[in-house]
């Protein structure tokens, strides 16, 4: 519980609602139209407005804003535009502070802080949520008097600047992985290094996806059970796993993973792809993946990931999936899957290359989970009074 005053939000600001814009407002020049997608995602691009507006609709860098419609833990949140000159839609509020009584700064910080007991009093339909103006406004949020404030969010600026940092760095080494990837190879889809291709049976020993009804084997502790979302750009991602008892059966044995296995996801988002390294525990994956087991003499897991990953695998995969009768991959699809096959001393060079930016991608996601720790450590002692 807070040990500071707590005020409703309604009682220190203004909060004006964006602009009900239609599609046929829409242009493709003008004032950028900000939308929640343009506050999540900055590289989101714009639809524009080009005509006349009302002032209180307009905005310009160093305004706060607060997205009210989403997906909650995506898109609701208080967020600073950045951006230049440009209007509002219906889904954010403008949030004009009384200036004498709270620092912008801070009260980006309580509103984000307060932000899922904002969402418990939000309504709407089974995945897009709203909060009304007048709810949002009867929230509290912690107020200490200006001065406070103002050092309260100075020490959490500097604590989320490290963490963006930290998050910067991540981003980085992974669009450095891609593009070497196009470098050394050059571009699957037109291939101008002019490599031979080959069909992905020819590069394969073994091929299977997991089995269904293993529902009756999780547990909440036991060997890995991969899923989708375990696989994305040839990585492995471990932060959201499910866990299961297997059954010492042949079964069991066909979709436990190996070292070195490329899997695929083969419904929903199709694609994905991840290597598994070594030293990973037993793990098995459940229907909707598939393990590709390679020759690795004539080929790298790590290159096939990432040229499946890649925009020349994708649209393969993408054709695939249209010209069948549901959707999804099959057997046939994938391995019918052609392949540019480089020099395996290019492709093993270009292995070591991934394992080293992977260990310090690893790195940085440790460095990067401290930071987060640290700036939530510090925000939930600012409002309780502690700091």
């Amino acid at each position: 519980m807070s040990l500071l005053p707590e005020v409703e939000i309604g009682s220190v600001c203004t909060l004006i609602n964006g602009y009900a814009f239609k599609p046929t407002d829409w242009g493709k020049s003008g004032l950028p139209i900000v939308r929640i997608q343009n506050l999540n995602d900055p590289d989101c691009g714009f639809n524009y407005f080009n005509g006349q507006m009302k002032e209180q609709f307009l905005i310009d860098s160093g305004e706060l804003l607060f997205s009210w419609s989403g997906t909650p833990g995506t898109s609701f949140g208080a967020f600073f535009w950045y951006r230049g000159k440009a209007v509002l839609n219906q889904h954010i509020f403008r949030v004009l502070v009384d200036e004498n009584k709270v620092d912008k700064g801070y009260f980006r910080y309580a509103l984000n802080y307060r932000i899922d007991r904002i969402i418990a009093q939000s309504h709407g339909g089974v995945g897009l949520k709203h909060i009304t103006k007048g709810k949002l406004e009867a929230t509290k949020v912690p107020l200490p008097p200006l001065e406070e404030q103002r050092r309260i969010a100075a020490i959490l600026d500097k604590a989320d600047a490290v963490r963006r940092k930290r998050k910067q760095a991540i981003a980085l080494t992974e669009e450095l992985l891609r593009s070497a990837f196009l470098d050394i190879f050059g571009d699957p889809v037109t291939n101008p290094k002019g490599w031979d291709i080959v069909e992905l049976y020819k590069l394969l020993t073994f091929i299977t996806t997991g089995s269904r009804g293993w529902a009756k084997f999780y547990a909440s502790e036991g060997r890995l059970f991969l899923r989708i979302q375990n696989v994305k750009d040839g990585k492995l991602l471990l932060e959201d796993v499910a866990y299961v008892n297997p059954p010492d059966s042949a079964e069991a044995r066909r979709t436990c993973v190996q070292e070195g296995d490329v899997l695929l996801s083969m419904t929903a988002d199709l694609g994905r792809t991840a290597v598994i390294p070594d030293g990973l525990q037993p793990a098995y994956i459940n229907q909707h993946l598939a393990i590709l087991r390679l020759n690795q003499k004539l080929i790298s897991p790590f290159y096939l990931a990432a040229f499946l990953s890649s925009v020349g695998g994708r649209l393969q995969i993408t054709r695939l999936n249209r010209e069948g009768v549901k959707a999804g991959l099959n057997f046939d699809d994938v391995k019918s899957l052609h392949i540019l096959l480089p020099p395996i001393n290019m492709q093993k060079k270009y292995e070591d290359f991934c394992k080293h930016q992977t260990e310090i991608l690893s790195q940085y996601k440790q460095s990067s989970d401290a930071a987060q720790n640290l700036f939530n450590s510090l925000l939930q002692k600012a409002f309780r009074g502690e700091l």
